[in-house]
């Protein structure tokens, strides 16, 4: 088998745990995703690999700045403090190891639930921020496992554009 060919065989591998990544967050999703096409670029090094590269990257940069825009931008107009989130993020991380792969979701859950409700001292409150919360999130996970699939398919075509060309 051409080298060239187990590279791209990598990479792909590399894509696809980067956007499971980004659904299941164990995994830096789409950076994992933004390395596995620079090191297929640099491996395949022709225009066409270099194209693919910045066009599937700029996606990724797209999905990965409207996620934190869209989570940002909720958490602040529901005025969740940065340490609510910090909060949920350390009790998820703890909940990971308790419950395997669901446990980082429900931890965070928890965790931010349980620090919105010691501020603000009433269920009512608490939890209607946190679900505000909790959607904000899931809608970033989603639209940056939109661009990210968005990248995967371009950086398809970039490899069969590349072997149909060589």
């Amino acid at each position: 088998m051409d080298t060239q060919w187990l590279w791209a065989i990598l990479a792909g591998l590399a894509i696809m745990v980067g956007a499971v990544g980004i659904i299941i967050p164990v995994l830096p999703g789409s950076a994992l995703i933004a390395v596995s096409l620079l090191v297929w670029a640099v491996v395949v090094n022709s225009p066409v690999g270099w194209i693919f590269f910045a066009v599937a990257m700029l996606f990724v940069a797209i999905g990965m700045t409207s996620s934190l825009m869209l989570t940002g931008r909720a958490m602040r107009r529901e005025r969740i403090p940065h340490a609510s989130v910090l909060v949920g993020a350390l009790v998820g991380i703890a909940g990971f190891f308790v419950v395997p792969i669901v446990g980082l979701a429900l931890g965070f859950a928890v965790g931010l639930f349980g620090s919105e409700l010691v501020r603000q001292k009433a269920l009512r409150p608490a939890l209607n921020s946190s679900v505000a919360a909790l959607k904000a999130t899931g809608i970033g996970i989603l639209v940056e496992f939109s661009c990210a699939s968005v990248a995967g398919g371009i950086w398809i075509i970039g490899v069969l554009v590349y072997f149909a060309h060589r």
